[in-house]
C-alpha cells in the first residue's frame, strides 16, 4: 500500500468532522507522513510534515497491519513497534480513526 492510498483511505475514513479535535500525525520515516488535522473544519488529511499535538511513528507495515486488525495497537506499542510523541491520550483515541 502507498502513501497516497493510505491517506485516501484516512480521508474516506474519517470524513469532514473528525471525531478527535486536535492534530495528528502519523510518521512513516522514510515513507512519509500523514497528518489529520481536526481542528480545521472541515477537517484536513495531508502529507504535511508540520506540526502535530501527537505524533505517532510506526513502520508503514506496522500501521497496515494496525488499520487491517491483523496487529493488536496496544501490544505493538508495548513491543516498541509504535512510539507516541505528544499527547498520550489523543493516541488513546485514534481507534476512531482506525476503525
Amino acid at each position: 500500500m502507498t502513501l497516497e492510498k493510505i491517506t485516501e483511505e484516512m480521508r474516506s475514513r474519517i470524513g469532514a468532522h473528525s471525531p478527535i479535535s486536535a492534530i495528528i500525525k502519523f510518521d512513516f520515516g522514510d515513507d512519509g507522513v500523514v497528518r489529520v488535522d481536526g481542528k480545521s473544519s472541515p477537517t484536513v488529511v495531508d502529507n504535511d510534515n508540520g506540526e502535530a499535538d501527537c505524533t505517532v511513528k510506526v513502520s508503514m507495515d506496522n500501521f497496515i497491519q494496525i488499520a487491517e486488525g491483523n496487529l493488536n495497537p496496544q501490544m505493538a506499542f508495548m513491543t516498541g513497534k509504535i512510539k507516541v510523541e505528544g499527547d498520550m491520550s489523543l493516541a488513546m483515541q485514534l481507534g476512531s480513526i482506525l476503525g
